[in-house]
């Protein structure tokens, strides 16, 4: 066994580099990958990607400690390239059966089963360890292979870790932007773990004259067909009434019809980011419509002549500003090219007035000119609003393209006893306009926080509503209706949200944990604005 140990065959340098390298794109593409399954989901909060994160690093920490000591005890290249088959069989069987797991997740989800929520969370972090951890074990045995004499260990090391490293770069850019759009999540798994099963069988044949070992290795292709078959099958969710879905750069996105009206969901699917029902119905008063209330706090309210929405979506915003106050010109910002294809294909996002811009609110918003009479912000990514769309510095590029008397409406979220972000945006937007004023919208966890450039009363909202001429819209009077019932106090009591100080986060996050804690899931709600 010594002598067999102590054995120091020559190397194809070359082909471990590439090796490396493929391992190194494939740890991140599975990472991403299985962000992007998870997402589906338990949604984009900090808390998954932390734990992700977590537990990748973890895996790989196990890895790098288990495959040190492997590449000690079997310096051979058939041991290396063997450890890389196994990565990547289990990166494709593992990734595609945690996308199985998820669809049942998801119908538990649904209905907020958390015993099955638990359960199938802990089969997928199963599931993603044996992978990642093989992967691990991938650049300590490389390296062991790799150096021939001690006096070049330190080059050998480096250079493996960088050409990793570089792999790891095209890992992180390549599923995201490019893979997941156009293959989905599911076939991301298939083609990153193809890509490293492939170079793996290589390396084998390679190094390996033994028949039984080459007829092993290919038994592996062939016995992921079954898993292939099955678990690539059917849709991602099967939620009742789906009648679309996609992933994009950004989102999981779903949109399903109830009665008359197409909803758009986003990622986990606990919350809906537009609707449109048959006609341009607007069937009961929602959070956006609320937002129509904003600029009848002046002291003399007029028409908006010209509005900018941040977040725009499916266009529900501009559609039912549109329907009350005719075809104002809108400036419309959208993230995702992908909503907004949805909204023109399930949601009649094709009103000549709307001006659609693909890209980030604050970016676009600062290429603009105005001035606008009115700017909505609802860009939430459930359970978060971006802090860049939430500091002074922001509020006051608002407040530059606004005209004299122009109002910005933003919508944030709460729970019944935590008011802690509403507080900081509204002490935020005090430091910038002279009254803020908010309103909780009724059956939800949101509050329109409304401020103003001109000094304005709450009273004004009140006598704006009783002078209402009889032939005003019946949704604008609705929204004012509900809006002069639900007004709440805009405190001052929050913490300034700069640009250098920006916990939107932090809060968020512990008022999610505090709340789960005391109330359990059942109080979130379900397809709720």
């Amino acid at each position: 066994m010594d002598s067999f140990i102590t054995e120091q065959p020559v190397v194809n340098r070359r082909y471990l580099f590439l090796t490396v390298f493929i391992a190194g794109m494939s740890t991140l593409a599975i990472e991403f990958t299985a962000s992007r399954l998870l997402q589906t989901v338990y949604g984009t909060s900090n808390i998954v990607w932390a734990n992700v994160i977590g537990l990748v690093l973890l895996s790989l920490t196990a890895g790098y400690f288990i495959g040190g000591r492997l590449a000690d005890r079997y310096p051979l290249e058939r041991y290396f390239y063997a450890l890389v088959t196994l990565a990547g069989f289990c990166a494709i069987f593992f990734l595609l059966l945690t996308g199985a797991i998820l669809r049942d997740a998801a119908a538990a989800m649904a209905v907020l089963n958390v015993g099955a929520i638990t359960g199938s969370l802990l089969l997928v972090v199963l599931a993603l360890i044996i992978p990642v951890t093989l992967l691990g074990c991938l650049s300590p045995f490389a390296i062991r292979l790799a150096v021939q004499d001690v006096n070049e260990s330190g080059r050998i090391s480096g250079r493996i870790y960088a050409i990793s490293t570089l792999g790891s770069l095209l890992g992180t850019y390549l599923p995201v932007l490019v893979v997941i759009p156009l293959a989905g999540s599911r076939m991301t798994a298939v083609i990153f773990g193809a890509i490293l099963l492939i170079v793996g069988l290589v390396g084998l044949w390679r190094s390996s004259n033994s028949r039984k070992v080459r007829i092993i290795s290919l038994l592996l292709p062939i016995c992921l067909a079954p898993a292939l078959i099955l678990w690539l099958r059917g849709n991602i969710k099967t939620d009742a009434g789906q009648l679309y879905e996609t992933e994009s750069a950004y989102n999981y996105i779903q949109v399903i019809r109830r009665d008359d009206c197409n909803y758009l969901l986003l990622n986990e699917g606990q919350a809906f980011h537009s609707f449109y029902c048959d006609g341009g119905r607007v069937p009961h008063v929602s959070v956006w419509s609320i937002m129509l209330a904003a600029p009848f706090f002046n002291e003399v309210p007029r028409p908006p002549e010209k509005m900018a929405v941040i977040g725009l979506a499916a266009g529900t915003i501009p559609k039912q500003f549109t329907q009350v106050f005719g075809p104002i010109p809108i400036d419309g910002i959208e993230l995702d090219p992908a909503i907004l294809d949805v909204g023109r294909r399930f949601f009649a996002l094709n009103d000549p007035n709307i001006n659609a811009i693909t890209g980030d609110g604050r970016y676009e918003l600062s290429r603009l000119t105005g001035p606008y009479d009115l700017i909505t912000i609802d860009a939430y990514k459930v359970p978060y609003i971006p802090w860049h769309l939430t500091t002074r510095e922001f509020f006051l590029d608002v407040r530059e393209r606004l005209s004299e008397d122009g109002v910005v409406a933003i919508n944030v979220g709460r729970v019944p006893d935590d008011r802690r972000l509403v507080d900081a945006i509204s002490s935020t937007l005090m430091d910038v306009f002279p009254a803020v004023h908010a309103i909780d919208v009724p059956g939800t966890l949101n509050t329109i926080v409304v401020a103003t450039m001109k000094p304005t009363t709450i009273g004004n909202l009140l006598a704006n509503q009783a002078e209402l001429t009889p032939d005003a819209d019946p949704l604008l009077r609705d929204a004012l209706a509900t809006a002069a019932v639900n007004l709440a106090s805009a405190s001052s009591r929050g913490v300034v949200i700069t640009d250098d100080r920006a916990p939107v986060e932090l809060i968020s996050d512990s008022i999610v944990v505090r709340y789960l804690l005391e109330n359990g899931p059942s109080g979130l709600g379900l397809l709720d604005e």
